[in-house]
């Protein structure tokens, strides 16, 4: 209501001045100067409030200018900095990865690619993706890259459509076994463009290349997609290179969970192997929410960027992409290395930990940054069950299903637990085993509320001793 009767007083002081203007013409000169002095200094009066209050409110805190958005942002701050973090597919960014996605860069449209933009003023947005684009060949020892998909699932969504014709046959792994929904799934694009055919982990939880072998040389598919989202083992994408050259497809590799590990040189690099990688640039890889495509084959490189722009997306995020390039700087660093370390290690005492306490792990453990537990089997719960019960002790993780699931994918039988976010507010071993012992301790005592109370006062204490990052404070 103030921002109404403050405009009404702007434009009101604006005509009052018009209005003066014709007092001078047709009223007598005495009368006319006084009304002129007077009625200037009232127009002036409500033209500079209305001014000056917009001015303000322009320049204002957050807290001043939107209290409502003010408030949720304030309370997500809270609830990252007291819970536990262990989704596997969140992380948090650097303070200069956040400032560069709130910069001015927001403002700049600029359909095209560097040097072939269909708007003006693009000058600084191309030198921005250019570094952008010759880090990313950097890090992954790559020759082509595009730095413009929005998304993990537009990144797919392109390579799919550089490489295939709508109906063409594809070989991905199963969701319950590991895969993501654009390996696939009939809810998913990749489901419903395209004939997908579905390989599995054998009864050991590891990826049965043998079966990949059989089913490629049974259903001749264009396309193999390598990759997943919750597949806590190395994948051989040497293994899969060769199935894929025996039947004459491509290979396509999925690398968005494993990015920052093979950025690390802690997995092996599918760019050696894969017509076309793919890729988140969180996650593992610490940068904002984006996607990248990488090839080695200029061909191509040339149908992927057609696809990308004008294909499946219009302007490119350019805030994005600038903090894009700045994660791709930090990790090229030594201590990007040192933090992958950390990560796996952590990983592994979590598993290890959980094993001892009687819980079922899906391939028997981990070689990466992600654990995948049968919940149901020691709790008798299910993944959202058990989901849930952490989340009352400030323990953020999500259900998953797991090979040969018996639940529907919204209740699952497993929880996919990661470490690379707790592992960035510098938590080590000491902090994983306690973790462990925390999770078992809720889920094993499922309906003991004064227990509960008191781990979450526990997770909550450690959490404050391990600051996600300073960052944060600038909310204000």
């Amino acid at each position: 209501m103030k921002n109404i009767i403050t405009f009404i007083a702007m434009i009101l002081g604006f005509f009052m001045f018009i209005g003066l203007y014709l007092v001078t013409v047709l009223v007598p000169d005495t009368l006319g100067d006084i009304l002129v002095v007077v009625g200037s200094y009232v127009s002036v009066l409500l033209f500079g409030y209305g001014i000056t209050y917009f001015a303000a409110l322009i320049g204002k805190p957050l807290r001043q200018h939107d209290e409502e958005i003010y408030l949720v942002l304030k309370a997500e701050k809270k609830r990252q900095k007291e819970h536990l973090e262990l989704i596997a597919s969140e992380n948090y960014v650097s303070r200069p990865v956040l400032k560069v996605t709130g910069s001015v860069l927001t403002n700049k449209y600029a359909e095209g690619y560097p040097g072939r933009r269909y708007y003006g003023g693009c000058e600084n947005v191309d030198a921005i993706e250019t570094i952008a684009i010759e880090r990313a060949k950097q890090l992954f020892n790559a020759k082509f890259a595009n730095v413009q998909p929005h998304s993990g699932s537009q990144a797919n969504s392109a390579a799919y459509r550089a490489l295939l014709n709508i109906g063409d046959v594809v070989l991905g792994m199963s969701l319950e076994d590991g895969g993501h929904l654009t390996h696939g799934h009939k809810m998913s694009f990749s489901g419903q463009d395209y004939v997908f055919y579905s390989y599995h982990v054998g009864t050991d939880g590891f990826i049965d290349y043998e079966e990949v072998r059989r089913l490629a040389r049974e259903v001749k598919p264009k396309l193999i997609v390598a990759g997943a989202s919750a597949y806590p083992r190395k994948i051989d994408f040497a293994k899969f290179r060769e199935i894929a050259d025996e039947v004459g497809a491509y290979l396509m590799v999925d690398m968005a969970h494993i990015a920052g590990l093979v950025a690390a040189g802690y997995h092996q690099n599918p760019i050696d192997y894969a017509h076309i990688v793919t890729s988140t640039t969180h996650k593992t890889l610490r940068g904002p929410r984006g996607g990248i495509i990488l090839t080695n084959d200029e061909k191509i490189a040339k149908k992927v960027n057609q696809t990308v722009f004008p294909g499946i997306q219009g302007g490119p995020l350019m805030h994005v992409i600038a903090a894009k390039a700045v994660s791709f700087l930090e990790a090229m660093q030594p201590e990007f290395k040192e933090y992958i370390a950390q990560v796996v290690k952590n990983a592994n005492i979590l598993a290890e930990e959980l094993k001892i306490r009687g819980y079922r792990l899906i391939s028997g453990g981990t070689d990466n940054h992600l654990v995948l537990v049968d919940v149901k089997s020691k709790t008798g719960m299910t993944g959202k069950e058990c989901e849930a019960l952490l989340e009352k002790v400030n323990i953020t993780c999500n259900k998953n299903t797991i090979p040969h699931e018996t639940e529907k994918p919204a209740y699952a039988s497993g929880i996919r637990l990661g470490t690379p976010a707790l592992t960035t507010r510098g938590m080590k071993e000491k902090e994983m085993v306690e973790i462990a012992g925390m999770i078992d301790e809720v889920l094993t005592h499922p309906s003991d509320e004064a227990l509960h109370r008191e781990i979450k006062k526990r997770v909550v204490k450690l959490a404050q001793k391990f600051p996600t990052h300073p960052h944060f404070e600038h909310i204000q």
